[in-house]
């Protein structure tokens, strides 16, 4: 059983979260939170697997909240995300993905299935998205710099920064999909990056590549 907090400072989308994750066997919603505090002490008492958390709540926002529980519970992030800005903030915070409030139910499930299953949540189409609007203003470097990293390994960052997914660096790079997901074992390794999310912030806070304008 995956057990999920839901935290969102609207009651109807608490509501809808927590019918649609309960009618799912394998899948229950063992705690609410309105504010970012509340998500905390929910967290840290329930000691969830998940957390689908929004940016935007009184108290104290997703993004701190997420800071003080990344080490309890792998958090997934559901944004209004034409509104939020702050989405990058969170995967640097440790949030293991996002989704937008508009995602399909079957989808918003599934997303829930792959983040307890340790990975992380970057739909290749979204990830442009978030790219596009977290590189709107420039970040100084805060992750350790690219020394040891081959440069075949470079292009592969550079390719997951740029939202493809492993079946598209594959076929960029022409080789196999296997050899893909070793170059990404060993870039998580050496840039000391705990999924797929953190290597995205790497590639822009490391200078290796810069949002298109």
């Amino acid at each position: 059983m995956i057990r999920v907090v839901v935290a969102d400072d609207q009651a109807l989308i608490r509501g809808s979260f927590r019918v649609l994750v309960d009618s799912e066997p394998d899948l229950e919603v063992v705690g609410e939170a309105a504010t970012g505090v509340e998500a905390v002490k929910v967290v840290s008492e329930r000691r969830p697997d998940v957390v689908l958390m929004d940016v935007r709540m009184p108290d104290m926002d997703g993004i701190e909240a997420t800071r003080r529980i990344r080490e309890i519970a792998r958090v997934l992030v559901v944004t209004m995300f034409d509104l939020d800005a702050h989405v990058y903030d969170a995967l640097r915070a440790g949030a293991s993905g996002f989704l937008l409030k508009d995602t399909p139910p079957a989808d918003l499930l599934a997303a829930i299935r792959v983040v307890a299953g340790g990975e992380a949540l970057l739909a290749p189409t979204v990830t442009r998205r978030l790219i596009e609007e977290f590189t709107r203003t420039p970040v100084l470097p805060r992750v350790k710099g690219l020394e040891g990293v081959t440069e075949r390994e470079r292009e592969v960052l550079t390719l997951i920064a740029r939202g493809l997914s492993n079946g598209e660096i594959a076929a960029h790079l022409q080789v196999s999909l296997a050899t893909v997901k070793t170059h990404i074992t060993r870039l998580l390794a050496k840039l000391e990056a705990r999924d797929r999310a953190q290597l995205v912030i790497a590639a822009y806070e490391s200078g290796l590549v810069s949002a298109v304008r």
